[in-house]
């Protein structure tokens, strides 16, 4: 039980990237300080207890005063400030975005939206949402902003948080080490449904990197079948989300591959068979609170077509 926390998916003790491996140590050193002081002072505590009171006169008692001041109210807390900020500034700096000897690092730019991620890669122009691509071994550029309230970003096993603030933009520098998929969080409080605000991070290497995003800069075709389910969509669905070659709306996320993605709703429901007419249908008591209107004025016909051409989207 004690050593749970020390893995998992959220955990930056069980770190895949420099910037998380640089926070891990931070973290161990502190704990080693800080359980060497708190021995200290358990130890010093229970000498008091168990020694025999000691007769001072006044002045001395004011002496042996001003010294335990010194000592445990000056020096020692000035002593763990030095070590912190010797250990800290140095390991802080790799999460911050500093010129390279090597190849410039990619700019991914993240939107956070209450109560889901936009984000977008502005070199090739690849627009997703809810998910995270990183190429392995490349140090990346991500550039934060918010749309609305205050949001953090911040994915544990590859770096620190950093907070979104709207109408300024910040940067975090970031590398996974290894392929694998992590999990990104908002990491601070922005409303009802903070906690369903998930990110999907996947680290791929670089020929499946350059694969992935190849595949999104062009639309994905429109099988006959579902012609009618796009003309449903585009006067609905597609004033607030964008589907390559079928709507451009910017005020909800980007659905030109939500085929392909893990889960719907930022994290809120798997995304298995089933989810995409179930999310239509049920997303404000899955999400309550959340951007998208009810449903109700069109027919379930429509909105099971509607989800059935979505599942398709996956380049």
């Amino acid at each position: 039980m004690l050593l749970a926390g020390c893995q998992g998916p959220q955990s930056a003790l069980d770190p895949a990237g420099p910037a998380a491996q640089a926070a891990a140590w931070l973290w161990w050193g502190m704990f080693a300080w800080f359980g060497l002081v708190l021995l200290l002072v358990v130890t010093l505590w229970l000498v008091a207890l168990r020694r025999s009171p000691r007769q001072y006169d006044p002045e001395q008692a004011r002496q042996v005063g001003r010294r335990w001041i010194l000592a445990g109210g000056v020096l020692l807390p000035g002593l763990t400030i030095l070590i912190l900020l010797a250990f800290g500034i140095p390991l802080g700096l790799r999460m911050l975005p500093l010129p390279l000897d090597g190849p410039p690092p990619l700019r991914i730019e993240v939107t956070g939206h209450q109560w889901w991620w936009a984000v977008r890669y502005p070199e090739t122009g690849v627009v997703t949402a809810n998910q995270l691509i990183l190429p392995v071994g490349r140090p990346v550029d991500v550039e934060v902003a918010s749309a609305d309230v205050i949001h953090a970003f911040w994915v544990p096993r590859l770096g620190g948080k950093l907070d979104m603030l709207p109408g300024r933009r910040a940067t975090l520098r970031l590398q996974a080490d290894r392929a694998g998929r992590y999990r990104g969080q908002c990491a601070e409080f922005c409303g009802a449904q903070h906690a369903h605000m998930a990110l999907a991070v996947e680290a791929l290497e670089t020929p499946a990197f350059e694969a992935w995003q190849a595949a999104r800069r062009t639309a994905s075709p429109i099988a006959p079948e579902h012609a009618a389910a796009v003309e449903a969509f585009r006067p609905y669905c597609g004033e607030c989300h964008r589907v390559a070659g079928v709507s451009d709306g910017r005020r909800a996320p980007d659905l030109s591959d939500v085929g392909a993605r893990r889960s719907l709703g930022a994290g809120t429901l798997a995304r298995e068979e089933g989810a995409m007419r179930r999310w239509l249908r049920e997303h404000q008591r899955l999400k309550p609170h959340n951007g998208m209107p009810r449903h109700d004025h069109l027919p379930e016909a429509s909105l099971d077509a509607i989800a059935a051409w979505l599942e398709t989207l996956a380049p």
